[in-house]
C-alpha cells in the first residue's frame, strides 16, 4: 500500500469522523446549485437521451457520457473553496 494511499484513507477517516466530510458534501451541493451547474448538467443528459434515444440509453450509458463534462463545469472557485476548507480542517486538526 503506497504513501499517498495510506495518507488519503487517514485523510478521509478524519474527516468522516469529526463530521467534515458531510459538511462539505452539503457546501459542494449549495454551491453547484447556485452557480448554475445542475442545470447545465440536466441541459446536457437531456440533450444525450434526444440524441440517441430513450429506448438506447442506459443509465451507464448516460453516466459515461456525462461525467466528463460533469467535471468539466464545476467552476474553478468552487474547487479553490473546497480545497480551502479541506486544508483548513487539516491544518486545524493536524495533532489529531
Amino acid at each position: 500500500m503506497s504513501k499517498e494511499y495510506q495518507m488519503r484513507a487517514a485523510i478521509n477517516q478524519k474527516l468522516i469522523e469529526m463530521g467534515e466530510r458531510e459538511r462539505l458534501k452539503e457546501l459542494l451541493r449549495a454551491k453547484l446549485v447556485e452557480c448554475g451547474w445542475k442545470d447545465q448538467l440536466k441541459a446536457h443528459c437531456k440533450d444525450v437521451i434526444r440524441e440517441k434515444g430513450l429506448e438506447h440509453v442506459t443509465v451507464e450509458d448516460l453516466v459515461t457520457e456525462v461525467t466528463p463534462k460533469g467535471r468539466a463545469l464545476v467552476p474553478d472557485s468552487v474547487k479553490k473553496e473546497l480545497l480551502q476548507r479541506i486544508r483548513a480542517f487539516l491544518v486545524q486538526h493536524a495533532a489529531l
